[in-house]
Parts: structure tokens; C-alpha cells; sequence
């Protein structure tokens, strides 16, 4: 594992970016400890990433009738005070 201050991390971030790819790299600033981690991408993105409808979506609400609803509750909120 290798330990670094923020100082020398800002310096030389390619080298410690090339570093966490082998082994565990931290960036010590003061109390606390930062920890890169390496985990390639998958290019492209696989499907199941891709959301379908469901019915969360179906029943939500445009931000006209939002709008609309939560006007009515804040009036409705002083009226009844």
C-alpha cells in the first residue's frame, strides 16, 4: 500500500492513477484517508443498465400537476390555520 499527502497526490495524480491499478494507494490529508480504487469501465454500457417503465414510473406525476397539488396543500395549509 502506498500513502501519499493531498500535496504530492495533486503533483503527480498520473502516477498514483497508474499506481491504483496494481496496488492500494491512500491520500492522507490530516485525520483522514482516501482510498483510489481501479475499476475498468465496460464499454459499451451493458443493457441491463438500461431501465424499462415500471409502474413507479407510470404513476408519477408531471411538474405542471405537481406544481398544481402542492400549491393547493400550502393553501390549504394557511386557510385552515
Amino acid at each position: 500500500m502506498t500513502v501519499v499527502s493531498t500535496k504530492e497526490f495533486n503533483t503527480n495524480q498520473m502516477r498514483y492513477f497508474e499506481l491504483a491499478e496494481n496496488e492500494e494507494v491512500c491520500i492522507k490529508q490530516g485525520n483522514s484517508m482516501f482510498h483510489l480504487m481501479y475499476r475498468p469501465l465496460e464499454i459499451p454500457y451493458p443493457e441491463q443498465s438500461i431501465l424499462e417503465p415500471d409502474d413507479d414510473l407510470r404513476s408519477g406525476i408531471t411538474k405542471e400537476e405537481f406544481k398544481i397539488r402542492a400549491s393547493e396543500i400550502i393553501h390549504n395549509f394557511f386557510v385552515n390555520k
